[in-house]
């Protein structure tokens, strides 16, 4: 594939997945990142980790179930921290994140979808009310071209985002960039641990679902130590792909039909939590 026709691909991707989100905002579409419709949002966020206060302590409607993990539980956020969010959506974790880093910090979550965004920050008023803090902010941009200034950042956040994007290398070295000095990375994210066949890959619905652009775990290590970063570690978290198998989500059936016989998703891909430091 020619440079010029690579990136035609891209952008093609990166239009599916962002209107695919478009509808999942909107509420054209409860299915997106392998959304299992089936289950109450809180109830699958606390199956991957949230506890039952977080839950409580957002917005209506942030909580879209479009996480694979809880990265700022992970990232174990002090107060004064600037954090970053790749990928916020309806701003779930940053409405989370804004207490724990107090007044003295900030939050900004950056979305590629303007539906996304309004969505988010139509929850700010809200979380002012509840938290005392005025603390959060949302910027709309891509993943792969991060609207925030050099060496501004102490953490970077994520939660089922970067599996999304075409040119993962890109986006790590936009964390690179915008990493302080011993700043670091808290992502829950999506890893293969085989090769996907070839009929899941070329499926787009398993792009806006976070199967089909997943790289594999040591690809995925590699292109984060490739981009600067060190102290890189990948932790495989089942409990993800279990949920959605045990709730039968849509995506996950039809993928499993474009399986071989006798294997399950879980042979092929996990959630992961995704540790690395800035030099």
């Amino acid at each position: 594939m020619s440079r010029n026709d690579r990136l035609a691909n891209d952008e093609r991707i990166r239009g599916e997945v962002r209107q695919g989100y478009a509808r999942v905002a909107t509420g054209g579409s409860n299915g997106c990142c392998g959304t299992p419709g089936a289950m109450p949002a809180r109830e699958f966020a606390a199956k991957i980790g949230y506890a039952a206060e977080d839950l409580v302590a957002v917005p209506e409607g942030a909580n879209m179930a479009l996480s694979c993990g809880n990265p700022a539980l992970i990232a174990a956020l002090k107060p004064g921290e600037v954090v970053l969010d790749l990928g916020s959506g309806g701003g779930f974790d940053v409405f989370q994140a804004g207490p724990k880093v107090g007044a003295t910090g900030r939050v900004i979550g950056v979305d590629m979808t303007p539906e996304m965004i309004a969505k988010a920050r139509s929850g700010v008023a809200w979380y002012r009310g509840a938290s005392g803090l005025d603390n959060v902010e949302f910027r709309l941009g891509e993943i792969e071209h991060l609207p925030v200034a050099d060496a501004s950042v102490d953490v970077v956040i994520s939660n089922c985002v970067i599996n999304l994007s075409p040119d993962k290398p890109q986006v790590f070295r936009e964390i690179a960039r915008v990493l302080k000095p011993g700043g670091r990375v808290a992502v829950s994210d999506m890893a293969l641990l085989r090769p996907l066949p070839a009929a899941v890959e070329q499926e787009i619905v398993a792009w806006i679902g976070c199967i089909a652009g997943a790289v594999l775990i040591d690809d995925y290590r590699r292109a984060l130590t490739d981009a600067g970063l060190v102290d890189v570690a990948l932790t495989p978290k089942p409990e993800y792909v279990a949920a959605m198998q045990q709730f039968e989500d849509p995506l996950y059936r039809k993928i499993q039909d474009a399986l071989p016989a006798g294997t399950v998703p879980a042979d092929y891909f996990t959630s992961v939590d995704v540790a690395a430091r800035k030099p």
